[in-house]
C-alpha cells in the first residue's frame, strides 16, 4: 500500500508541481505597482505616517531595514493595539473602509511597505524567508510573497516551510501563537487577516493550491503511518521470550479524496489502530 502511494508521488515528498520554478534573480511582481495591493486605507496610513516618513526614509539598504524588523517589529497586525475603532464590527477581518477609521499603522506594515519600496531582487527574498535572527523577518518575507508575488508561485516559494515549527505571536498585545506552517497555511485559505483583506488569489491558482494542500496533508499522514508500522516491527525484533505483548498494527483503509480541477485522486489513508495480544514465538 505504502509503495504503491510512493510511486503515486504522494509519499516521499514528490509530488509533481505543474509550474515550473520560477528563474533569474529579478522578481516579478503582481498587482499594482505603487501600493502594494494593501488595503486603500492602510497604504494611505503607511505613506502619510511619521514613522515611515521621518524614520524609514532614513533607510537605504536592505541590511538596515532587517536590523529595523529585528528591533521593532513584534507582532504582524495592520494597526496597533487599541488605536483602532470599528464601531462594533467583530472577528479577525473588522471595518476596512475610509481613512477616517483607520488607527496607527503598525510598525510591521510600514517596514512590509518599506521592503516593496527597495524592489527586492530574488536572493534578498530567500534571505528573509531564511533568517536565522527573528521569526518577524521571515513573516514579513513570506508576507512580502503574499501580498505582491504572482499567486501562481505561491506554492513554489511556501511549500518548502509547510511545517516550519517556528512560533511566533501574531497579535499585537500577545496571545494568538502561530506556527510558520500554520501560518502559511492560513494565508492560502483565507482572505482575512485581522482588520484587513489579503488580495483575492484567482479561481483557477486558488483550487490548484489547495488539491496540492490536501495532497501534503495526505502524505504527512501516510508518512506517520509509515513510522508506526517500522517501530511495530522493530519492537517484535526486540522482544523475542515468548511471554510478551506485542503490538500488532492494524491497517484500516479509509478513502479520501484529493479533488483536482480537471480530475479527482482517491489514495487510501493509513489508519494505525495498535491491538495488544499475548503472544509466545
Amino acid at each position: 500500500m505504502v509503495s504503491g502511494l510512493s510511486q503515486m508521488g504522494i509519499l516521499g515528498g514528490t509530488e509533481v508541481e505543474d509550474e515550473q520554478a520560477p528563474r533569474g534573480n529579478i522578481l516579478k511582481l503582481w498587482g499594482n505597482p505603487q501600493t502594494m495591493n494593501l488595503n486603500t486605507m492602510i497604504y494611505t496610513n503607511i505613506v502619510q505616517s511619521p514613522y515611515f516618513k521621518a524614520n524609514l526614509v532614513e533607510l537605504k539598504t536592505y541590511h538596515e531595514v532587517i536590523d529595523e524588523i529585528y528591533y521593532k517589529v513584534e507582532h504582524l497586525e495592520p494597526w496597533e493595539r487599541g488605536s483602532r475603532r470599528i464601531g462594533g464590527q467583530t472577528g479577525m477581518c473588522g471595518g476596512v473602509r475610509g481613512v477616517g477609521a483607520g488607527g496607527i499603522v503598525s510598525t510591521a506594515y510600514c517596514l512590509l511597505y518599506k521592503l516593496f519600496t527597495l524592489k527586492l531582487t530574488r536572493k534578498q527574498l530567500k534571505g528573509l524567508l531564511d533568517h536565522p535572527d527573528s521569526p518577524y523577518i521571515r513573516a514579513l518575507g513570506f508576507m512580502y510573497i503574499r501580498y505582491c508575488i504572482p499567486p501562481e508561485d505561491f506554492w513554489w516559494w511556501y511549500s518548502p516551510y509547510w511545517s516550519d515549527p517556528e512560533e511566533l505571536d501574531v497579535k499585537a498585545g500577545g496571545g494568538c501563537i502561530m506556527t510558520i506552517g500554520n501560518m502559511l497555511e492560513h494565508w492560502l485559505t483565507k482572505l482575512d487577516w485581522f482588520s484587513t483583506l489579503f488580495p483575492r488569489i484567482p479561481v483557477p491558482v486558488q483550487k490548484k493550491l489547495e488539491e496540492k494542500m490536501r495532497v501534503r496533508k495526505c502524505q504527512a499522514l501516510l508518512e506517520v503511518g509509515s513510522a508506526q508500522e517500522k517501530e511495530g516491527k522493530r519492537s517484535s525484533d526486540r522482544n523475542r521470550d515468548g511471554s510478551y505483548h506485542r503490538s500488532d498494527l492494524i491497517v484500516r483503509n479509509t478513502n479520501i479524496i484529493l479533488g483536482g480541477l480537471d480530475h479527482v485522486i482517491v489514495v487510501r489513508k493509513l489508519q494505525v489502530d495498535e491491538k495488544v495480544h499475548s503472544n509466545a514465538i
